[in-house]
C-alpha cells in the first residue's frame, strides 16, 4: 500500500511539472491613421436646347399650318397689288417686243427673274431652306414634257390675253372673259393631273427623260468639283441673278419708267413664298408620320407661286368643300390672293369694270386658251410665274426647257393671231 502511494504521488507530481506554462504576452498595438478626404465638385450644367429637334404635337402642327397659309395669303395680295400696279405680265412683255420692239417689260421680268433667284440662294447659304427639298430640284429631267408642255402654255396664253397670273388680276378687276379661262384652266389641268390627259400625258411625253444628280444646275456643278453647295450656289446666283439684274437696270428710262418697283417687287415676294414655305412651313418631324414634311403644300416639298395646278386645286376645294379631308393648301389660299390684291388695287384706282366677249371667236379662241394653258402648265410642271419665276430662281435645268418652250409657243401664238386678222 505505501509502495501503490508512492508511485500515484511520483505520477503526480511529475505530470505538475511539464504542464507549468510561462505565458508571457507583449502586444504592441500601434494604429495611425491618416485620413484626408479632399473633395472637389465641380458641375457644369450647359442645356442648348433647340426646339425644333423636338416633335411638334398635333396642335402646334394646326397652329403652324394656319400661320403658313396666313402669310401665303398676305404675299399674294401684295404679289396681286404690284403685279396690278406695274402691268407685269409675261405674255405682254413678249407682246411688246414684237409689236413695238420695246423690251422695258422683259426687263422688268428679268430683273424680278434676278432677285428671286438672289433671294433663293441667299436664303440657301444662310442654311434657312434648303434647295434640295424644292419641287423644282428632281434629278428626272422630263426635257421633252417642259418643252411640249411649255409651247402649249405658251401658245394658250396668246390665245386668252395672258398666262394664268394675269388671268387672276383680271377676274379681280372685273373681267367675265378671265373668269371663264379660269374655269376652262382649271378643269383641264385637273384633267392633266388626274384624268385622261394625264394618262396621255404619262404614257407619252414624260417618258422621254434623263436622270440627273439634281436638276439644280449650281448644285449639280458643286457635285462635279466637289465643293460646297451652298457656297457655289450663291456664286452662281450673283453671277447669273446679278447679271439679270444689272441688264435690267441698264434700259434706257427703265427706273422713271416705274418698272423698277414691279421687278423688285415680283422679284421679293417670290423670294417672301419661298421663305415661308421652305423655313416657317418646315418641320423635321410630323407627329403623324414621323417624318420631316413641308406644310400646307399639295407635294409636301418646299414650293412657291404657281399658278397652274393650284387653278385645279381651288375648283376642287369648292366642289368638296364640305369633305373634312379637303383642306386649304398653298396654292388655294395664293390663288384668293393674288385676286384679293388684284381687285384692292383695281377698286383704289378706280380701274375695275365688268368686261365679256366681243365676238363668238373671241369665246372661242379664250376657251381655248384657258384649255391650253391648263394641259400645258402641268404637263411642263408650272407656268410662266411657276417655271418663268419660281422655277428660274432655283436655277433649274428642267425650268430651262420650260421656259424656252414658253417663248417658242408665245411666239407661234402671235404669228397665229396675226394670220387671223389677216384673213379677216
Amino acid at each position: 500500500m505505501p509502495l501503490v502511494y508512492g508511485v500515484f504521488l511520483w505520477c503526480t507530481t511529475r505530470h505538475r511539472h511539464q504542464t507549468d506554462y510561462n505565458y508571457n504576452y507583449n502586444y504592441n498595438y500601434n494604429y495611425n491613421y491618416n485620413y484626408n478626404y479632399n473633395y472637389n465638385y465641380n458641375y457644369n450644367y450647359n442645356y442648348n436646347y433647340n426646339y425644333n429637334d423636338f416633335p411638334m404635337n398635333i396642335d402646334a402642327i394646326s397652329h403652324l399650318q394656319t400661320q403658313v397659309l396666313w402669310a401665303s395669303f398676305a404675299v399674294s395680295i401684295a404679289f396681286g397689288w404690284v403685279s396690278q400696279r406695274s402691268h407685269f405680265c409675261t405674255m405682254g412683255a413678249f407682246s411688246d417686243i414684237v409689236n413695238m420692239g420695246d423690251w422695258t417689260r422683259m426687263r422688268m421680268w428679268a430683273l424680278a427673274v434676278g432677285v428671286a433667284i438672289l433671294g433663293f440662294y441667299g436664303l440657301a447659304f444662310f442654311e434657312l431652306i434648303n434647295p434640295s427639298d424644292s419641287i423644282h430640284a428632281n434629278g428626272r429631267v422630263i426635257w421633252l414634257s417642259a418643252l411640249v408642255g411649255g409651247a402649249m402654255f405658251g401658245f394658250g396664253m396668246v390665245l386668252a390675253s395672258g398666262c394664268g397670273s394675269k388671268t387672276l388680276l383680271r377676274i379681280g378687276a372685273g373681267s367675265l372673259k378671265s373668269l371663264v379661262v379660269f374655269v376652262f384652266m382649271g378643269l383641264f389641268a385637273f384633267m392633266t393631273l388626274r384624268g385622261i390627259t394625264a394618262v396621255a400625258r404619262t404614257y407619252s411625253v414624260d417618258l422621254v427623260n434623263f436622270q440627273m444628280d439634281t436638276a439644280l444646275l449650281p448644285h449639280w456643278l458643286a457635285s462635279q468639283l466637289g465643293a460646297q453647295a451652298n457656297t457655289v450656289g450663291l456664286l452662281s446666283a450673283l453671277v447669273v441673278g446679278g447679271g439679270l439684274v444689272l441688264w435690267a437696270l441698264k434700259g434706257e428710262g427703265f427706273i422713271r419708267s416705274g418698272s423698277l418697283f414691279g421687278g423688285l417687287g415680283v422679284g421679293a415676294c417670290i423670294v417672301a413664298i419661298w421663305w415661308v414655305s421652305g423655313h416657317l412651313g418646315f418641320v423635321p418631324e410630323h407627329p403623324e408620320t414621323l417624318e420631316a414634311t413641308y406644310l400646307v403644300t399639295n407635294s409636301a416639298s418646299m414650293e412657291s407661286l404657281t399658278f397652274t395646278a393650284p387653278l385645279a386645286y381651288v375648283i376642287n376645294w369648292l366642289i368638296y368643300f364640305s369633305d373634312v379631308s379637303n383642306v386649304l393648301s398653298l396654292g388655294v389660299v395664293s390663288v384668293f390672293g393674288v385676286v384679293s390684291g388684284g381687285a384692292m388695287y383695281a377698286w383704289h384706282s378706280k380701274t375695275f369694270r365688268w368686261d365679256g366677249f366681243s365676238s363668238t371667236q373671241d369665246t372661242a379662241l379664250h376657251m381655248a386658251g384657258g384649255a391650253l394653258m391648263g394641259v400645258g402648265g402641268v404637263t411642263a410642271m408650272g407656268c410662266t410665274i411657276g417655271q418663268g419665276l419660281s422655277g428660274l430662281s432655283t436655277l433649274s435645268l428642267t425650268s430651262l426647257f420650260a421656259v424656252a418652250g414658253i417663248t417658242c409657243g408665245a411666239l407661234g401664238g402671235f404669228k397665229f393671231q396675226m394670220w387671223l386678222l389677216m384673213r379677216d
